[in-house]
């Protein structure tokens, strides 16, 4: 697929995912929470958001890695419904501010009307995609995403983005999918699979070089585990089988090749 026609489809899946009630793998709230606890949201977390705001989408939690700090701004790339920009918001007060960048029209809809139900006055989403950031230069102190960044189709420009945005000294930390051998063919080429975060992965080495090539500095992975596949609940998976006519058995053997990473860096 080209480029162009990569995002759209993204779009319109994501879209599609906002548009249904509860979360998006149809079984209301409950299986987007367990998907997120797995990744490593608390109940805490959990319970502090906004009804809606957690879809089961992500492949981490990079909010609990960022070390936010009261007055800080952080820029969520891929924000979707708001969950992690509203996690984020409480660790940086009043005085700090969270800007959410999503291309999907439904996602924005949904984040706004979450914000505004519950009076996140220090949130606010803008349309845009990550290969161009609307951003001003400089002015962020940390960026975060979750499971985003995988489904672009230039993941070095969304890098050379993330470091333009950023103050001196500033930092990022994603959550994201890479893999550590090959995907079977039909993962590659499915456009199902590129909404679930799977076919765009690269390996991660090419990940870290793709981070190191913008000009980041103490790049590191912080955290590394097997990226479930095995459980169909999740909501990535679902979306491959649906969309392929895939087995349990299939999706189990290609688990291992996908890795969830955690990567910081700092400007």
């Amino acid at each position: 697929m080209k480029n162009d026609e990569i995002k759209e489809n993204v779009r319109k899946g994501y879209g599609k995912i906002a548009k249904e009630s509860g979360s998006c793998c149809g079984g209301g709230c409950g299986c987007a929470e367990q998907v997120s606890k797995r990744m490593g949201y608390s109940n805490k977390d959990l319970g502090s958001v906004p009804k809606g705001a957690n879809l089961g989408l992500g492949c981490g939690n990079p909010v609990a890695l960022a070390s936010l700090k009261v007055g800080e701004t952080v820029l969520d790339l891929g924000s979707g419904a708001g969950f992690d920009c509203f996690l984020a918001s409480k660790k940086v007060g009043p005085k700090g501010k969270v800007i959410g960048v999503d291309m999907t029209p439904e996602m924005l809809e949904r984040a706004r009307k979450s914000a505004l139900g519950g009076g996140f006055r220090n949130v606010e989403f803008r349309a845009g995609e990550i290969e161009s950031l609307p951003v001003e230069d400089r002015t962020v102190d940390v960026v975060i995403s979750n499971c985003v960044i995988n489904l672009s189709p230039d993941k070095e420009q969304v890098f050379s983005e993330i470091y333009r945005v950023l103050k001196k000294g500033g930092r990022f930390v994603v959550s994201d999918i890479a893999l550590t051998g090959e995907l079977p063919e039909e993962l590659r080429k499915s456009v199902a699979a590129y909404v679930g975060c799977i076919a765009g992965a690269v390996s991660k080495d090419e990940y870290l070089d793709a981070v190191k090539d913008a000009g980041f500095k103490d790049v590191r992975v912080v955290e590394e585990s097997e990226f479930p596949l095995d459980c169909v609940d999740d909501p990535a998976v679902k979306s491959v089988i649906d969309g392929l006519g895939m087995t349990e058995d299939d999706v189990k053997d290609a688990a291992g090749s996908v890795v969830s990473i955690k990567v910081s860096g700092k400007k």
